[in-house]
């Protein structure tokens, strides 16, 4: 099928989104930038920040529309997108990482992995196998962020070689992309087409569940063989995270209270209204309870929340060649170009465009949905939740900056597992 005609705007915002890509693989070079130049720092480092990227390429894109069409088309665009999933995932990071839920989940890890002869590398392997797992439950957002914070001060650590930080971080992004397909309600991707295609969470555990679950477990016990040098030994160090955990016991029923307004956001993702309405809730808590509170992660969360409002304008305007070339795949060569499209577009909304092709066969939507999932540890763009997790684990990487070549090579293999298990069972 040939692509039709593109408008100015459609192909402004290809060369735009083209101009985004290449930014987020440049930011240590602005970094670099930002160290050279006292005199323009500020800029540099704003633009070497991951999270602002798409952000601010997204202004450019409404600045063009408006250029071409008028200041009220451009303001017809940008309200005509669903911020939903931003919004959510900014809730859910602030609600898993508060400081009662940090303290109990830490607390139950520890008291799994001391029964091991290797504590600290067992509690990686968990946060490497069993949290991204949960995102078949619990959301993949709120299951990076909890991942994120368990592996932080146990596996990006100074002491711990970059290809290993890399390594894991491809491990982790992958195992979260693909550990949400035990379900269909809890992955970006696989929501978008489950009401579409009749896809019910019995049939995702039947036909990619159980397949992910082996490649999550095979990627966390590569990933902890490789680590093992470096994280043997001595019990788990809690780093930043344990030290304001052991400032005071958060007592029980605040605990509770937190693991139930997380629920409660989860139960309501899909409505904006009430899960902010119960996020606002959750602040005032906290502010009652500030004693047995750290400070809330609102920083990491709002710029993870503007990547990905950011990410939903750029890719409202990709249709246009996105679904043309799906729709001239075969099964086989759609699953491999999905997994690459991935790493260039959110696969959630890649997923969607595929659900809009008319006639698209069983075996060409499982293709489909596997290469969606199977790349999204690619690009910190790949997958909704990666942004959440680089926030949160940037600063155990060399000039606080997740390299885009670092992730890719880190995450190769896991990939390769993954594609293995999904598409090749």
């Amino acid at each position: 099928m040939s692509a039709p005609s593109a408008s100015p705007i459609q192909i402004a915002g290809a060369l735009i989104l083209a101009l985004a890509l290449a930014h987020s693989f440049s930011v240590k070079l602005f970094e670099r930038m930002a160290r050279r130049s006292r005199r323009h720092a500020g800029v540099f480092h704003l633009l070497a920040e991951v999270e602002v990227v798409f952000g601010f390429w997204a202004g450019v894109l409404v600045l063009a529309i408006a250029a071409l069409d008028g200041g009220q088309a451009a303001l017809d665009y940008a309200e005509s997108r669903t911020y939903t999933e931003p919004l959510f995932v900014l809730v859910v990071m602030v609600i898993a990482a508060s400081r009662p839920i940090v303290q109990a989940v830490n607390a139950l890890v520890d008291a799994v992995s001391r029964r091991s002869k290797a504590p600290a590398l067992a509690a990686a392997w968990i946060g490497l196998t069993f949290v991204p797992l949960l995102g078949s439950v619990v959301t993949e957002p709120a299951a990076m962020t909890i991942a994120a914070l368990v592996l932080a001060p146990r596996v990006f650590r100074p002491e711990v070689p970059e290809r290993l930080k890399y390594l894991a971080l491809g491990v982790l992004f992958v195992n979260v992309s693909i550990g949400g397909t035990l379900s269909a309600f809890a992955a970006p991707p696989v929501l978008m087409v489950a009401k579409t295609w009749g896809w019910t969470s019995h049939y995702m555990l039947l036909n990619f569940g159980w397949k992910a679950a082996l490649a999550v477990f095979a990627n966390g016990t590569l990933a902890a063989w490789c680590l093992r040098s470096s994280l043997s030994g001595g019990a788990p160090s809690l780093g930043s995270h344990g030290s304001a955990a052991q400032a005071g016991r958060v007592p029980l029923a605040v605990v509770l209270a937190h693991f139930g307004f997380l629920a409660a956001v989860i139960l309501m993702a899909h409505h904006l209204v009430a899960f902010v309405g119960i996020f606002l809730l959750f602040l005032g808590f906290t502010q009652a309870y500030e004693r047995f509170q750290s400070p809330l992660i609102l920083r990491e969360a709002l710029l993870v929340a503007f990547f990905l409002a950011g990410l939903v304008v750029l890719g409202g305007l990709q249709q246009w060649w996105l679904q043309p070339v799906l729709s001239s795949l075969s099964p086989g060569s759609i699953f491999v170009g999905a997994t690459a499209l991935t790493a260039v577009t959110d696969n959630a909304a890649l997923t969607y465009l595929g659900s809009q092709i008319a006639g698209l066969s069983i075996e060409a939507r499982h293709g489909l949905m596997a290469g969606a999932v199977v790349g999204g540890g690619l690009t910190v763009i790949a997958n909704a939740p990666n942004p959440a997790g680089g926030a949160l684990l940037r600063k155990g990487f060399a000039e606080e900056t997740i390299g885009a070549g670092g992730l890719f090579m880190g995450a190769l293999v896991p990939t390769l597992v993954a594609g293995a298990a999904l598409y090749g069972l």
